[in-house]
């Protein structure tokens, strides 16, 4: 199955953690990538600790977490490739519904692209059958 499709027909939480260059850890709440054209994917992000340890180490993982019961979903273990600030293209793709006003006073927004490198399941070292296209 295209790890698109997966995440557009899955419902779940995602996590998005990173480190900084010290090691220090951080975990945030993250929704479902964007998958771009030239096979990455990508999350927008708000210039606070995610973007920041990411400036200073690119690697990260994401963990998603499916609804219902049990504990399925999927790790992506992810390297930063480059970053975006093109205002469109950031309208384009943002999912929540907030007013320019409220959405101008949490800060600047950054598309953030990823390399993924491997992909696990959310339990065990099974790699999942996924495509990335």
């Amino acid at each position: 199955m295209p790890i698109k499709d997966y995440f557009e027909h899955t419902k779940g939480i995602g996590v998005l953690s990173t480190a900084d260059s010290a090691g220090q850890v951080d975990a945030a709440i993250y929704a479902r990538p964007h998958f771009m054209d030239d096979g990455t994917i990508a999350f927008i992000m708000r210039d606070r600790l995610t973007h920041h340890n990411l400036g200073e180490n690119l690697s990260a993982v994401y963990l998603f977490i499916e609804d219902g019961h049990g504990y399925k979903g999927v790790r992506l273990y992810l390297k930063k490739v480059k970053e975006d600030t093109n205002p469109e293209l950031l309208a384009q793709l943002t999912r929540r519904c907030l007013s320019p006003e409220d959405d101008a006073a949490k800060g600047s927004k950054f598309l953030v692209y990823f390399a993924v490198k491997k992909t696990l399941a959310l339990i065990g070292s099974d790699s999942p059958q996924f495509r990335m296209a």
